[in-house]
């Protein structure tokens, strides 16, 4: 089922209040890595928001997800003050990995390894072909 454009919306609107309250609770940048919220999808009576975090260069990332939820309390605190105004309930939050990122490196990898494979082939070929 698609998204309506008032989740959309909504979605939209939390994410770049989570945003904030990452930065100031000191989220976004952890022991060398960065966390970004990649997406926020909302259930269609806007009570559930699915938060997608991307972790670039976090090592252990199903910790630091662990430690993200230990806050919850106090991001959903600060999510109500900043989307109080606008939302007649602040939606339950439920965090997951977004492992595009990985998802993404992983391809340029193999990529990478193909090209590779494909100029050794090319190249023996021509040294072949000069020999004849």
């Amino acid at each position: 089922m698609q998204e309506t454009k008032r989740q959309k919306q909504i979605g939209q609107l939390v994410q770049e209040e989570l945003s904030t309250i990452f930065q100031r609770m000191g989220f976004n940048v952890l022991e060398g890595g960065m966390i970004s919220i990649a997406a926020v999808k909302m259930t269609p009576d806007l009570l559930e928001a699915k938060v997608y975090l991307s972790m670039f260069q976090i090592k252990d990332k199903d910790g630091m997800l662990e430690r993200i939820n230990e806050r919850m309390g106090e991001i959903k605190k600060e999510l109500g003050r900043q989307v109080g105004k606008q939302l007649r309930r602040v939606p339950e939050l439920t965090f997951f990995l977004d492992d595009t990122l990985d998802y993404v490196f992983k391809m340029e990898e193999v990529f990478k390894k193909i090209k590779e494979d494909d100029s050794k082939i090319k190249g023996d070929s021509d040294t072949k072909n000069d020999t004849k």
